[in-house]
């Protein structure tokens, strides 16, 4: 296991802790990404837990298009063109999880 320094500590920090701030950072970027989406389009959004499909969360075509472009700006990559499989997460779990797989 590799030891980072924290730049605002100056105790080390496992590797593992450092990968789950990351995807912990994913998520919640995804999160309020569909949140500010929805809010700008007008759109109920369900709750997002893990598994709520995706064609139910109150989001139409456009607004994951949205969600899409504008986590690219945001994250620098689009899973969905970078990624050699064909594949659309069906769930917001699996959305999440795809993001996660494809940085």
């Amino acid at each position: 296991m590799t030891l980072l320094a924290d730049e605002r500590s100056t105790e080390p920090l496992q590797q593992d802790s450092c990968a789950a701030d990351v995807k912990t950072g994913l998520r919640a970027a995804i999160l309020a990404k569909f949140r500010n989406v929805a809010a700008a389009q007008g759109k109920p959004l369900q709750p997002l837990t893990d598994n709520l499909v995706l064609l139910e969360s109150g989001l139409d075509s456009l607004c994951f298009a949205i969600v899409v472009a504008s986590l690219e700006d945001e994250l620098g990559y689009d899973p969905f063109t970078e990624a050699e499989d064909v594949y659309f997460p069906v769930t917001f779990g699996d959305f999440v999880a795809f993001y996660e797989r494809n940085r």
